[in-house]
């Protein structure tokens, strides 16, 4: 029998529905197949995640006062140390530098706030002036492309904005309210992101040693260490964040002092504080400084507000956010704009501000895993040798745990046998006497083999006669053992 005839009654031997199953898998390509395996565990991911972020929009309440708290710990490390390098107990150091960080905040909105109300006082004659410009520019650049725009054109379209502003007042009182809503929610949020502040920096590692001891113990001080290094990580980015928020802010601000830009100290601090959204922050609080410039200065001005806006911009893409950004947390300029893009579409402004941040640390703990660098590390071969003597204890005490119980178990079942004697295979059992001697048979035992019940009243004979009763048993026994003797002779 050839191959062929021997694969012809293989298939024969198959049942139909085999037969097919076999002949679809064959007929699907391997990279298909293969397709199909990653498609449905990436659809399984996809959907994991959509449900995480639906489920965490909800609770956003809570979760952004942490991510800020968090922020916030980890640039007021430094300070917090310090106090506690100076003898300071480790709350009363995080409230101490909680309030200079108050302190701080406070300060500087005060110091923009005099100016924002000194500077608009100042331009009130310049910000008519600039309207007035915008006007007149509208209308030569209307009538360049001969289109015809005068004042009265631009006057009814002002009329009929205020119109429509008066029919829908229902809807712009309802979004204020909203708007009020968003406020109060805010306020919360600050005063629980600064309670939480004050334990991230008191009890951080303590906290971080908790939520690690739910993870199995072999895998802890991988875990371990892919935190710190990501909590490292955080703190380096937010750092030299603050660093290129600080030249952003002070290159802007002095280029507007040097043209004459109406309020450029409140615009240095927006700037400052736009920059901690990367790209896009400093790109729109720029665009606020030459949106002044030209109301305030004219067209000419604005222009040159443009190009300060971008050589201060270029020098932070180009030679900051490469070296010292770069250095810092090993983050690729696309990576970086598509986290704030997906940040921003997910969450809004919320998602834009945090998303760079949870990158860099997701990065570094990947990092710190994928390279086994715990292997090296010696904080992890400290917890992990902790771990291991850690194990031997918990073994030995359940050895001891289980000898306790068994001694406890054999302790309980003496007593038992001690007190139901017929328990104990060694000692008498309850139908035997307790002055016979040890071998030798009772006469209860004796007619139990021999296969007759005694008589009720055998007891209470050989109790009235004394030692009558032994004797006639000797001499029954005798008696049957001489019967017994002449049965066999008999037989003989």
């Amino acid at each position: 029998m050839n191959t062929v005839e021997k694969l012809e009654l293989m298939e024969d031997d198959v049942p139909p529905r085999m037969a097919e199953e076999q002949r679809i898998q064959d007929d699907v390509p391997w990279g298909i197949r293969i397709a199909a395996a990653w498609s449905w565990r990436v659809l399984i991911i996809l959907l994991f995640a959509g449900v995480l972020i639906w489920l965490l929009s909800h609770i956003s309440l809570l979760l952004i006062p942490l991510l800020v708290a968090a922020l916030l710990a980890t640039l007021l490390r430094p300070l917090h140390n310090l106090f506690v390098k100076w003898k300071f107990p480790r709350v009363v150091a995080a409230i101490t530098t909680l309030l200079v960080l108050i302190g701080f905040v406070a300060g500087l909105l005060w110091l923009v706030g005099q100016q924002l109300v000194e500077g608009f006082a100042d331009m009130a004659s310049q910000v008519t002036a600039g309207l007035f410009e915008l006007v007149t520019l509208a209308e030569e650049t209307a009538a360049g492309f001969g289109i015809e725009l005068s004042t009265d054109q631009i006057n009814q379209g002002l009329e009929e904005g205020l119109t429509y502003l008066q029919d829908n007042s229902e809807t712009i009182l309802g979004g204020a309210m909203a708007i009020g809503s968003t406020a109060g929610n805010i306020v919360v949020g600050g005063i629980l992101a600064l309670f939480t502040l004050i334990f991230f920096l008191a009890d951080g590692r303590k906290i971080w040693d908790f939520l690690v001891f739910f993870a199995p113990g072999k895998h802890r001080p991988a875990i371990h260490g892919a935190g710190r290094r990501g909590w490292t990580a955080l703190g380096s980015y937010m750092r030299v964040q603050i660093f290129v928020a600080a030249v952003d802010a002070v290159g802007i601000g002095i280029g507007a002092a040097l043209l004459g830009v109406p309020l450029a100290l409140p615009v240095a601090v927006l700037v400052f504080l736009g920059s901690f959204i990367p790209i896009v922050g400093a790109v729109v609080t720029g665009a606020v400084a030459v949106i002044l410039a030209l109301v305030a200065n004219g067209l000419g001005n604005a222009l040159l507000m443009v190009g300060v806006v971008l050589l201060v911009q270029q020098i932070e893409s180009n030679i900051l956010q490469p070296i010292v950004m770069g250095k810092a947390v090993r983050l690729h300029p696309l990576a970086v704009i598509l986290a704030v893009t997906a940040g921003t579409t997910l969450l809004g402004i919320v998602g834009a501000l945090f998303a760079v941040p949870v990158l860099a640390f997701v990065t570094r703990a990947a990092r710190y895993l994928v390279k086994e660098e715990w292997r090296g590390d010696p904080e992890a071969k400290e917890m992990e040798k902790l771990e291991k003597e850690e194990a031997i204890k918990r073994a030995a005490q359940k050895e001891v745990h289980e000898a306790e119980e068994q001694a406890s178990l054999a302790n309980i079942t003496r007593r038992l046998k001690e007190t139901i004697p017929g328990l104990d295979p060694e000692k008498r059992g309850f139908g035997r006497r307790g002055d016979a001697p040890e071998g030798h048979l009772t006469r209860t035992e004796t007619d139990t083999a021999v296969g007759t019940r005694p008589h009720p009243d055998a007891d209470h004979a050989g109790e009235d006669h004394g030692q009558a009763g032994p004797a006639r048993h000797d001499s029954h026994h005798d008696s049957r053992h001489d019967s017994r003797h002449d049965d066999e002779g008999g037989r003989a």
